[in-house]
């Protein structure tokens, strides 16, 4: 990477000079048979091996890339002449990237051929004889063909197109002509500055919104996310439009850019440029994502090595999102710079207060010292833009003086009772909460007010689960929380924005959403070390003790809800009686649930779906419930039975089955078959078996396409056989479902009822009917085939999946309150993993009773509840037994 000096001289003539030697020997070889494609073809690899080598030798990458497009003028003049050389009234011109000389090493070369004319059929021979040659030596070229009047038509029906050719480069025939295409398509004419300008930023915006609207995706787009190469050429773009300026340069003769800006703008193109270069170099085509295994390779090959507790794959990606960070605040401030200068009317500014006005609907400060006069102003600015709903934005002099002023925010400006005022006034405003904090994160004022929330920014954490870096998905888990208090966002979680909105202080969840994460990356458990800074924090600001540890509390145990709905019986009284007991009261339930929603939400656009909803409403009913009852007097087991059965029994009585039928039904099933179920499920699994002759023993399946747990829940019955749970997950896993829960109910006379709920790959419960019959058929036929047919998956994993190796951890314990045997499993995902693992539980003669099955991004975490052949827990031996043969069998599905 060059130095932030040596940037202003490695522009396109820089590196004509630096490279002339290679283009020389390319043009002299090229001139010796210029219609031998092998020879181009040769000299092309050749050329570009040598721009790879000096690459790798880390020679400036702004030389290369202009390297790269000169390389190309070389051989696109060579052609032309060769082949076209009679066109003396043609022109060829280079538009697009290749226009501004900018050129990956594996772009595409897009070219327009411009005629005098339309060209009569006779004519276009030698134009595609010429593309023809260029496909055949190895370059991938877009080309077209038009008059001036054809450009005029087609760029003022499509900014897109009127882009590429505002960036036209003539390289050979008639100058002339490409010089009237320059004329007629000038603001004068087509395009005029401000539509110009409004046409781009919509552009820009669509393009942002298909990304999120946030940069910090785990695989980002090096050239179209937000705040990459796309940001910058489109402050390019417009600045050419009106001012007609080559380079981002000429912006600070203009007054537009600071030389600082400049630099820092500069800095972050190269070093996109240089991420882009490596991938095209890695993958050997036109890449332009980070993809996970992309992102390994280039963190060595840029010289990242791992640190104690940062991988050198985090390095290099917290150094792409800080990147990503400072051009989209350039990008922001630029823009606004533009808008001031091309939409403004010039209106009279509207005062506020002493310290700031309203210029046409945008924020600024009366005068350009008022941060140095009251730096309390660095936070009383988003208060305004939270109480002025109608103030489109900031000014751009305005960002930059809050840029110039960061540093005015101290451990003096930290300890100001008036900042905490302020601070906590933006938290507790009825509007505008997490878009005001974001734009304190894009500004840096966050940051520096919180600062260990700044040494979050940025920071990746490089799984499957964590959608984003850590300072965006804190900012998402804010977002989230906020939806809940509008109710314009009610349709999505009803139930969550009921209990959000009678919480007594709703800024205590945005505080500990701010915090649950703020220790990533130091080392030790994130959640201890998180609610430390956490309480210290609120004290500071003036919260009551109490506040101050509610909050601590959040953030010590945001994630106790998920992990033990996900991964524990929740149907079990005693695993619900003792959250209920750490928990404690309702107050600290109610702010525990909905911040465990809006973060699982905001971790992973892909986590959340309806089961997770269902099931964590309904874990905190019941320890809601458990908390009413009173500690002192915990749920009973049997009084659970009895409530659900005497629910189902009415609803099926009411549905004209009889009581002797239900009884009939119902002796077959074990106590904990009536405990893991809802009373909707038992009257739908009972009236499957209603009218079933006991001594049948074809099996039946049947699909509940909406289920109560927000699923579709799919009920089996048939007899208990070898690899019953195998062949089940096999189908249901080939099929491409997602199985979220399995309850596995042997009954007294050698069945077993079985319930799985599954979400197809997006998250939602199975729709098509189609769908849902091709399930139950495969089901069917996999539940009657031949006992010694065992079951497979033949469907690849997902390509991130096996980015990723996650050691096999199997634990076997004894659950001596309820004789079973508890089997925790950690291992990769994969398609077959249940499968697999049902297989050998069957072949060791081992039971299966329930399964939770929990997957944490590329890893599987996984809990099975088993018995012997005498129903009773797993003996050492047998214990031990099982676990080595589960490791081995995973291990070598791995391996495979």
């Amino acid at each position: 990477m060059p130095s932030a000096d040596s940037l202003e001289d490695s522009g396109p003539a820089a590196a004509r000079e630096l490279h002339w030697p290679l283009l020389e020997r390319l043009a002299g070889r090229l001139a010796a048979d210029p219609l031998s494609a092998p020879l181009y073809r040769d000299a092309l690899r050749e050329a570009h091996a040598e721009l790879a080598a000096r690459f790798h030798a880390e020679e400036s990458v702004e030389a290369i890339v202009h390297a790269r497009a000169q390389l190309i003028d070389v051989v696109l003049r060579a052609a032309w002449r060769a082949h076209l050389g009679t066109a003396d009234l043609w022109a060829l011109v280079a538009v697009g990237g290749y226009g501004r000389e900018e050129l990956a090493p594996c772009s595409d070369v897009d070219v327009l051929i411009l005629v005098p004319a339309p060209l009569a059929a006779a004519e276009r021979g030698p134009v595609g004889a010429l593309v023809a040659f260029l496909w055949d030596i190895g370059l991938e070229i877009g080309n077209s063909v038009r008059t001036v009047a054809e450009c005029v038509t087609e760029g003022a029906a499509d900014v897109s197109v009127m882009t590429s050719l505002v960036e036209a480069r003539h390289l050979a025939g008639d100058e002339a002509l490409t010089q009237a295409m320059r004329a007629a398509l000038a603001p004068q004419r087509l395009w005029p500055v401000r539509e110009f300008f409004e046409a781009k930023v919509r552009e820009q915006t669509e393009r942002h919104l298909k990304a999120n609207d946030t940069a910090y995706n785990l695989e980002p787009n090096v050239k179209t996310a937000p705040g990459g190469l796309r940001d910058i050429q489109t402050i390019a773009w417009v600045a050419k439009r009106h001012f007609g300026v080559a380079t981002l340069d000429e912006l600070v003769t203009h007054g537009f850019l600071a030389p600082s800006e400049l630099r820092k703008l500069k800095q972050a193109q190269a070093f996109l440029w240089k991420v882009r270069c490596g991938l095209h170099l890695l993958t050997g085509r036109r890449e332009d994502r980070l993809l996970f295994d992309h992102q390994i390779r280039l963190a060595k090959d840029f010289g990242y090595e791992d640190a104690s507790y940062t991988l050198a794959v985090e390095q290099f990606m917290q150094r792409y999102y800080r990147t990503v960070m400072d051009v989209s605040l350039l990008n922001e401030l630029l823009l606004q710079l533009f808008r001031e200068a091309i939409l403004t009317e010039g209106a009279p500014p509207t005062p506020l207060n002493a310290r700031f006005q309203v210029r046409s609907d945008y924020l600024e400060t009366v005068h350009d010292d008022v941060f140095a006069r009251s730096p309390s102003a660095l936070l009383e600015l988003f208060v305004l833009l939270q109480q002025h709903p109608q103030i489109r934005g900031v000014r751009a002099e305005t960002i930059r003086e809050i840029g110039r002023s960061l540093w005015l925010i101290d451990e003096e400006f930290r300890q100001n009772p008036r900042h905490h005022r302020l601070f906590l006034e933006i938290l507790r405003a009825p509007v505008g909460v997490t878009h005001e904090l974001r734009r304190m994160n894009t500004y840096g004022v966050l940051g520096r007010y919180i600062p260990a929330f700044g040494r979050i920014v940025g920071r990746m954490q490089y799984d499957l689960f964590h959608t984003y870096t850590v300072d965006a998905h804190t900012l998402f888990v804010v977002s989230n929380l906020r939806r809940l208090a509008i109710s314009r966002y009610d349709h999505e979680l009803p139930q969550v924005s009921a209990v959000f909105r009678e919480l007594p202080k709703p800024e205590l969840a945005y505080l500990a959403a701010l915090f649950h994460d703020i220790a990533k990356g130091r080392g030790g458990d994130h959640s201890e070390l998180g609610a430390v800074d956490a309480e210290a924090f609120c004290l500071e600001q003036g919260l009551t003790r109490y506040d101050a540890r509610l909050v601590a509390w959040l953030v010590r145990n945001h994630l106790i809800l998920s992990v033990t709905a996900q991964k524990q019986d929740i149907s079990e009284p005693e695993v619900v009686n003792d959250f209920a007991l750490r928990v404690g009261d309702e107050t600290h339930l109610d702010y525990l649930y909905v911040l465990t929603c809006a973060d699982v939400r905001g971790t992973n656009p892909k986590l959340w779906n309806s089961w997770k909803a269902s099931l964590f409403h309904t874990f905190y009913e019941r320890t809601r419930r458990a908390l009413r009852r009173g500690l002192e007097t915990p749920i009973d087991q049997d009084e659970l039975i009895r409530d659900a059965q005497a629910a189902a029994r009415s609803a099926l009585l009411a549905g004209g089955c009889s009581e002797a039928q239900v009884d009939a039904v119902w002796a077959r099933l074990t106590p904990g078959y009536f405990l893991r179920n809802s009373a909707d499920e038992i009257t739908w699994h009972t009236r499957l078996l209603a009218d079933r002759d006991a001594r049948d023993e074809a099996p039946v399946v049947a699909l509940d396409p909406r289920s109560v747990r927000g699923t579709t829940a799919i009920f089996t019955f048939a007899p208990h056989r070898h690899h019953g749970f195998a062949r089940a997950t096999a189908v249901l896993d080939q099929l491409g479902l997602t199985i979220v829960d399995a309850h596995i109910s042997p009954t007294e006379d050698g069945h077993s009822l079985d319930v799985y709920h599954v979400l197809e790959d997006d998250g939602a419960p199975i729709n098509d009917v189609e769908r849902l019959g091709e399930i139950e058929q495969a089901l069917w036929r996999s539940l009657q085939s031949p006992a010694g047919e065992t079951p497979a998956v033949y469907r690849r994993a997902p390509r991130q999946t096996r980015m990723f190796h996650t050691p096999t951890q199997i634990a076997v314990s004894t659950d001596e309150r309820h004789r079973r045997s508890v089997i925790e499993l950690t291992a990769g995902d994969r398609p077959g993993l249940l499968c697999d693992v049902g297989k050998v539980l069957m072949e060791e003669r081992v039971h299966l009773l329930n399964a939770r099955i929990m997957t944490v991004g590329e890893r599987a975490e996984d809990v099975f509840y088993v018995t012997d052949a005498l129903n009773k827990p797993l003996d050492a031996v047998a214990a031990e037994r099982l676990q080595q043969r589960l490791a081995d069998a995973l291990e070598r599905r791995r391996a495979a």
